[in-house]
């Protein structure tokens, strides 16, 4: 995959056990030579957690990036008249942005760039992380399944036995969704195997 030239928004939403797992993809697209532009939610920015404290993730961000993160509303907005990301990609994506996507709010920078990067016409990329993905909010993925312009990251049920309406993501794959998304594809098989079994 060769990202040079393109803009990737990377925004983070606070599926915190998730992180340890996004942040290589990051690196995957710097790699790829990708312009990356961090961009996180409130959770992200102000919640310490057992997965590591808000201040080392965003540390991070900022290291792999060298870029600033945007992280709030106002300083969203102009990723839309600017036209300035190729591809955007929520990784992980929550089912509280799952849902507030799907029904057109708009309260989070992260959402903000969302509704600029759909303005535009050009892709979004959801990892979904969700523990109800197969419970309430599986009428939100129905929706965002068939919206323009929207694609996933493959996902399947991470933990069946245990939380059977949970889906993850599989996070490994988020460069090359988003390289299929640039090419108007959606990454395939689509739903997948997520969880091992013993």
């Amino acid at each position: 995959m060769d990202f040079h030239g393109k803009t990737v928004g990377y925004a983070i939403t606070g599926s915190h056990c998730t992180f340890a797992e996004v942040m290589p993809q990051i690196q995957r697209f710097m790699d790829s030579g990708a312009n990356v532009v961090p961009i996180v939610s409130g959770s992200v920015l102000a919640t310490d957690t057992r997965f590591g404290t808000s201040e080392n993730w965003l540390k991070q961000l900022k290291d792999i990036t060298g870029n600033d993160i945007i992280s709030t509303i106002v300083e969203a907005e102009p990723l839309g008249p600017s036209k300035l990301l190729d591809v955007l990609t929520i990784a992980p994506c929550t089912g509280n942005t799952t849902s507030k996507l799907a029904n057109a709010m708009t309260d989070s920078p992260v959402l903000m760039a969302a509704k600029s990067q759909m303005r535009n016409g050009r892709p979004l990329v959801l990892a979904i992380s969700t523990n109800d993905g197969l419970g309430l909010n599986a009428a939100n993925i129905a929706k965002l399944l068939v919206a323009k312009h929207i694609y996933f990251v493959p996902f399947g049920q991470d933990n069946p036995e245990n939380k059977p309406n949970s889906l993850v993501a599989r996070m490994e794959l988020i460069p090359e969704a988003c390289y299929a998304a640039l090419q108007g594809s959606q990454l395939q098989p689509m739903i997948i195997q997520r969880f091992h079994s013993a």
